[in-house]
C-alpha cells in the first residue's frame, strides 16, 4: 500500500531529512586517513540522539550499528569497523533517523584523498544520475521513469552496473514503504507517481558489472568482481511539475570542500 503525505506531514519529514544532512555534514568534516568508521558511527550516533532523534538503522531486522560505513567495493550495508580509512578510499556513508514520528534516509559518498581517474568519474556519475532521477519524479510520471533515467545515465551511457537487487523506496512512518524505486528499468512502467508521495531515490552503481553478493555476516554487500561502487540518496517528494529535495547536500558538500583530506567532484 503506499501512503501519501499532506502538506503538513511532508515538512515534518524535511524536518528528519534535515538531520540526515547535518550529520552527514559533521560527517564531512572529520573524514580523514587513519580514522576508523567505528568512530565515525560512534558520533553519528550521538550526534543525532543529541538532535531528540533516534538512529532508525540501530537494530533495524537486527542491524548493529547507528549507520552504515561502505567502503571501496562495499556497495551498500557495510558494517563500521576499526579499520582505519586509508588515502583513496571511497566511503559512502548511510544515515537514517527518527524525528517526531517521521523517518529521514539518505547517503552520500566521500573521496578520502584523490583517488584514480576512474574513481572520480564514477562518483561524478553517480551523482549526476541521482538528480537525473530526480527530475522525473513529478506528478503523472511512473517509478520506471525514474528508474529508466538512472540507467540510461550510468548503464546506457557509461557502461557501469546498475545494481539490481537493491532499490530506493517509499518513506514515512516506517523505513521502507511501498513503492519500490529500481535504478532500472522502462519508461512509462511501474506505479504512478502522484503528488504527496515521499521516496528515497538511491542509485548504486558499480565501476564494473552489476553483481553482487552479501557476506557472511548477512548484512554487508560487495561488488562480485571487486571493484568500486558508489551510492547516492535523496529523500524527494513527488510533486506537480518539479520535485521537491526533502534532504539536502549543500552544506555535506561546503564540509566536503572545505576538509582537505577530501576531494570533491563539484
Amino acid at each position: 500500500m503506499i501512503h501519501y503525505k499532506n502538506d503538513e506531514e511532508v515538512e515534518l519529514m524535511r524536518k528528519s531529512a534535515l538531520l540526515v544532512s547535518k550529520t552527514l555534514t559533521e560527517v564531512a568534516g572529520m573524514l580523514k586517513p587513519g580514522i576508523t568508521t567505528l568512530s565515525i558511527d560512534q558520533m553519528i550516533g550521538t550526534f543525532i540522539r543529541d538532535h531528540k532523534a533516534i538512529p532508525s538503522f540501530l537494530h533495524y531486522n537486527g542491524y548493529p550499528f547507528n549507520s552504515c560505513i561502505s567502503v571501496n567495493d562495499v556497495v551498500v550495508h557495510g558494517f563500521p569497523s576499526q579499520h582505519p580509512l586509508k588515502e583513496g578510499d571511497i566511503v559512502t556513508v548511510d544515515v537514517g533517523v527518527i524525528l517526531e514520528g517521521w523517518h529521514g534516509d539518505h547517503a552520500y559518498t566521500f573521496m578520502i584523498g584523490k583517488p584514480s581517474d576512474d574513481v572520480i568519474k564514477l562518483v561524478k556519475i553517480t551523482k549526476e544520475s541521482l538528480y537525473k532521477g530526480i527530475e522525473k519524479a513529478v506528478a503523472g510520471n511512473r517509478v520506471g521513469d525514474i528508474a529508466y533515467a538512472i540507467q540510461e545515465h550510468t548503464e546506457k551511457k557509461n557502461g557501469y552496473g546498475v545494481v539490481r537487487e537493491l532499490v530506493g523506496h517509499g518513506l514515512g512512518k516506517d523505513l521502507h514503504e511501498d513503492p519500490q524505486v529500481p535504478n532500472y528499468g522502462k519508461r512509462g512502467s511501474g506505479p504512478v507517481l502522484r503528488d504527496g508521495l515521499v521516496i528515497a531515490i538511491e542509485p548504486m552503481i558499480n565501476m564494473g558489472k552489476k553483481e553482487v553478493f552479501t557476506e557472511e555476516d548477512g548484512w554487508t554487500v560487495r561488488t562480485r568482481d571487486g571493484k568500486p561502487s558508489v551510492h547516492f540518496e535523496h529523500d524527494v517528494c513527488v510533486r506537480k511539475g518539479k520535485a521537491d529535495i526533502l534532504s539536502d547536500y549543500t552544506g555535506i558538500e561546503a564540509a566536503e570542500k572545505a576538509n582537505t583530506a577530501l576531494y570533491s567532484v563539484d
